[in-house]
């Protein structure tokens, strides 16, 4: 008999393209995954996928169940939506502060589709780049913070969205663009071009250079990645960003990326709320919102385990 998660199993097959990435967002190990679908399928008694591919193809059978997830989900989430908006009352407020400026990318189109299933929600956007967000928070000015920097403090809870790359954007003619990984010495010879910021909030600093005891050759500050991406390309230095909000510039062969040392330096996005208010109904369904819209329109994030 078909359930429901078999439906979500198959979605999820379908937008990540592998059982691999799949298993990552449902948060399940792949070998569970796998059994899932065997157990399916014998159900069934037919073959769902067509494994042998990459990305994965599904079977006649396949594409019929993926068709009946495609028009019952939403169904099922519309009504998971209205049930919540009862619980939770008509009103409420979301104020919202980022300290990423890449953040903007995919925090409007989220915001958009959160405004479409909560018109009661008060919404309300800015940059945390001038104050100090987390005592806002706390006080009650802000409802949430956008950081991939953690602080501790007991009133705060920071749910996880996903992890990225921070990667090194240099001109597709520089040197560096041959090479695999950089060492943070490299960028002491360098003008290193970031958001016009304090030090302490910015990746390539906190989690690269400070650890190394290394300061860049010079430093440039551009308000915009686009005019980031555009200085790179032009040879005026280089930029450490997350690696989802270079790839319509790597795409069309305006930069290249390299990797920060050896192994990479991998960031977690977290969502910052207060603790009484991080089970509150729209405030979980921004976060599955926007969760949701960044695994289907991001490239290069993973779920966080």
């Amino acid at each position: 008999m078909l359930e429901l998660r078999h439906l979500a199993t198959l979605k999820a097959i379908e937008e990540a393209g592998s059982l691999v990435e799949a298993a990552e967002r449902l948060h399940v190990t792949q070998s569970a995954l796998s059994h899932q679908l065997k157990d399916l399928e014998h159900r069934l008694g037919v073959e769902l996928l067509v494994r042998r591919t990459r990305p994965v193809r599904f079977t006649t059978a396949g594409l019929r169940v993926l068709a009946l997830a495609e028009e019952v989900l939403p169904r099922v989430q519309q009504t998971e939506r209205e049930l919540k908006r009862l619980a939770a009352g008509q009103t409420g407020r979301l104020h919202i502060a980022i300290e990423c400026h890449s953040c903007f990318q995919w925090l409007m189109p989220a915001l958009d589709a959160f405004r479409e299933h909560w018109p009661e929600v008060e919404l309300d956007l800015s940059a945390a780049f001038s104050f100090a967000p987390l005592p806002a928070l706390v006080r009650g000015d802000l409802d949430m913070v956008i950081s991939s920097d953690p602080v501790e403090n007991e009133a705060v809870r920071y749910v996880p969205l996903f992890r990225y790359e921070l990667v090194l954007a240099v001109a597709r003619q520089s040197p560096l663009a041959a090479q695999k990984w950089i060492d943070p010495q490299t960028l002491s010879e360098l003008t290193l071009i970031t958001y016009p910021v304090e030090r302490e909030r910015l990746d390539v600093f906190t989690a690269f250079l400070n650890p190394a005891g290394v300061e860049p050759g010079a430093i440039r500050t551009a308000e915009l990645t686009p005019m980031t991406a555009q200085l790179v390309a032009a040879g005026r230095g280089v930029a450490a960003l997350p690696n989802w909000a270079l790839t319509e510039y790597t795409e069309h062969e305006l930069l290249q990326t390299v990797r920060l040392g050896e192994q990479g330096v991998w960031r977690t996005l977290y969502a910052a709320v207060r603790v009484e208010d991080e089970q509150t109904a729209y405030v979980q369904e921004f976060l599955d919102t926007a969760r949701a819209l960044c695994f289907k329109t991001l490239n290069g994030i993973r779920a966080v385990r």
